[in-house]
């Protein structure tokens, strides 16, 4: 079973048309009874950092996404779920992540080139960055769809794909069991459907 995890932070519906269009059941549930019985874990999320993190531990869900990523169930953060998995934000604050994977996550003001906007919003390119599992049915040069405004560094042990803003930006991670993708598979057309499709089969 594949549980999408609902904790009021993800675009839950679109993920659920995605897993649909390549004919696999997927569940959405908040419940820890029924997330404690999946194969495959999903944690989505859009907003801020310090709202999500709160939501997810102030229902207890944490608890259950580190138990599982510890029994080597495969965990996938979708943008700012991705985001979660880190060690820490610095989103308006500093913020405690789940600490599964090592970095931070840091604003693009100040780090950019002058002249790019922000969010970085729209379809752009990756680079794998090594052999990946999550990635294999996808080639450098792909486009996916991004809308972040904070992206992950120091993360060089999980990086997976990066994507040129400027700057090279974290776009994608894979470290044992955990993955991650800063853009949205669900929005990124075919190339997003191969990756969901990989992801299941994992």
């Amino acid at each position: 079973m594949i549980a999408i995890i609902d904790y009021g932070v993800g675009n839950l519906f679109s993920l659920c048309c995605s897993f649909r269009a390549i004919g696999q059941d997927v569940i959405v549930s908040g419940d820890p009874a029924v997330l404690e019985k999946a194969e495959k874990l999903i944690l989505p999320g859009v907003g801020a950092f310090e709202d999500a993190i709160a939501k997810l531990r102030n229902s207890g869900l944490d608890k259950l996404v580190l138990k599982k990523a510890a029994d080597g169930v495969p965990l996938m953060g979708i943008c700012l779920g991705m985001q979660l998995l880190f060690e820490k934000s610095y989103e308006y604050g500093e913020h405690e992540g789940l600490g599964l994977l090592k970095g931070q996550v840091v604003p693009m003001p100040g780090l950019l080139p002058a002249g790019l906007k922000v969010p970085h919003m729209g379809w752009n390119q990756i680079k794998k960055t090594k052999d990946s599992k999550l990635l294999q049915h996808v080639e450098s040069g792909d486009f996916v769809y991004f809308v972040h405004s904070y992206f992950a560094i120091n993360c060089t042990e999980s990086v997976a794909a990066v994507t040129d803003y400027g700057i090279p930006m974290t776009a994608a991670v894979e470290y044992g069991n955990v993955f991650g993708c800063q853009f949205h598979p669900e929005k990124s057309g075919e190339v997003g459907l191969r990756i969901l499709k990989t992801f299941c089969e994992l």
